[in-house]
C-alpha cells in the first residue's frame, strides 16, 4: 500500500481523498490489455466491467475510480460500492481531486499508476481536461501502456474521445446546436488521452434519453469544418449502456443501444447564428450484444439522415 493510500485524506494535498474498498496488497496480475470502457451515465455496468477486465488479465485485478469532485449525500464510493464482490475485482480504489492542483501530486499518481483499471467517474468534463499534463494524467497513459484497461461513464466518457466535448461554457441541447452550430454553450479541447481506437471519434453520453443525436451531429459537423477532416466520427452511448472495446479493437456493447456517426463531407450550411443544414449523415445503431470492428468500422448496417435548416429528416434512433 503506497503513501497515498496509508494517508489520511487531511493530509493528502489540495483536499485530495483516496478510499480503498478491498485488501491492502495489490493483486498485480500479469496483464494482457488493453481495453477501453465507455459507459453512458455514471456507474459502470457490472457485465461491462467483467468484460473489460476479462480482456486485461485473467486474473482478479484492482480498479481505480477517479473523480473530479465529491459525489452527493453520504457515499463518497459510489462506483467502487456498486463494483465490490465481482469476482474479477481484487480491490476497487476511490481518488477525488477536487483540485486539479492535487492530480500533480506523485503519492495520488503512483495510486493510479498501480491499478490495471482507471474509471474516469461521472461529474464536469471541463474538470478532468485541466488534467492533462499532469503526474496522474501521466499514469493513467502508463496503466494503457502497460496493456491495463481504461474507461469512463457520463463527463468520464467525454473525455476519452479524440476531440473533447468540454461543457466548459455549459451544456448544449440538441435544438440549440442545431440552430447555431456556434451556440456559446459549444466548446471543445483537445484530446485528454489520444487513444488510437478513438481516432477521429468525438463521445457522446446519456444520449438517446436526452436526445443528444442533434448536438453529436453539430459536434462532428464542427470537426469537418474546422479540421478539414476527409472523415469523422460521433459515438453516443446511452444510459445504462457500455460500448467495451478489447485489445483486436473490436466493441461489444452491453445493456442497451449506442450510436456511431458518420460524416465524409462538409456541412451545406454551417455559419454563426444560422440553422445547419447538413445531408446524408451515416448512422450505425448498435444494439445489446453487438459486437463492432472499431478499426474497420464498417457502414453496410448504415442508415441516412440529413438536417435541414436546423431539423432532422426523421427520427435518428432507429431506421424505421
Amino acid at each position: 500500500m503506497d503513501d497515498a493510500e496509508n494517508a489520511p485524506s487531511s493530509q493528502l494535498p489540495f483536499g485530495v481523498s483516496v478510499e480503498r474498498l478491498g485488501p491492502d496488497a495489490d493483486a498485480q496480475p500479469q496483464l494482457s490489455g488493453p481495453a477501453l470502457l465507455l459507459q453512458g451515465d455514471g456507474t459502470p455496468l457490472d457485465t461491462a466491467v467483467q468484460a473489460q477486465a476479462d480482456h486485461v488479465a485473467d486474473a482478479p485485478l484492482d480498479l481505480v475510480v477517479l473523480a473530479a469532485s465529491f459525489p452527493g449525500g453520504d457515499n463518497a464510493t459510489p462506483e467502487c460500492d456498486a463494483l465490490t464482490g465481482l469476482p474479477r475485482l481484487h480491490s476497487c480504489t476511490t481518488v477525488t481531486i477536487p483540485d486539479p492542483r492535487g492530480a500533480d501530486a506523485a503519492a495520488v499518481a503512483d495510486t493510479v499508476r498501480r491499478a490495471e483499471v482507471v474509471y474516469v467517474a461521472g461529474g464536469n468534463q471541463c474538470n478532468y481536461v485541466e488534467w492533462r499534463g499532469t503526474a496522474v494524467h501521466d499514469a493513467v497513459i502508463d496503466v494503457v501502456e502497460r496493456g491495463g484497461g481504461v474507461g469512463g461513464g457520463s463527463a468520464g466518457l467525454a473525455v476519452q474521445g479524440d476531440v473533447v466535448y468540454d461543457g466548459c461554457a455549459g451544456s448544449v441541447r440538441s435544438g440549440e446546436a442545431l440552430s447555431d452550430p456556434y451556440h456559446r454553450r459549444i466548446s471543445f479541447s483537445e484530446s485528454l488521452f489520444e487513444w488510437p481506437v478513438l481516432d477521429p471519434i468525438i463521445t457522446d453520453s446519456h444520449f438517446q434519453e436526452r436526445d443528444r443525436m442533434g448536438r453529436l451531429i453539430t459536434f462532428v459537423a464542427r470537426q469537418i469544418e474546422e479540421r478539414g477532416a476527409e472523415s469523422f466520427y460521433g459515438l453516443g452511448v446511452n444510459a445504462a449502456t457500455a460500448v467495451v472495446i478489447g485489445p483486436k479493437k473490436i466493441g461489444t456493447v452491453y445493456g442497451g443501444h449506442a450510436y456511431l456517426v458518420h460524416v465524409d463531407h462538409p456541412p451545406e450550411t454551417m455559419e454563426p447564428g444560422t440553422p445547419l443544414t447538413f445531408s446524408d449523415v451515416e448512422i450505425v445503431r448498435l444494439g445489446n450484444g453487438t459486437k463492432y470492428d472499431f478499426s474497420q468500422r464498417p457502414l453496410d448496417e448504415a442508415y441516412v439522415r440529413s438536417v435541414q435548416a436546423g431539423s432532422l429528416s426523421a427520427t435518428p434512433y432507429h431506421s424505421e
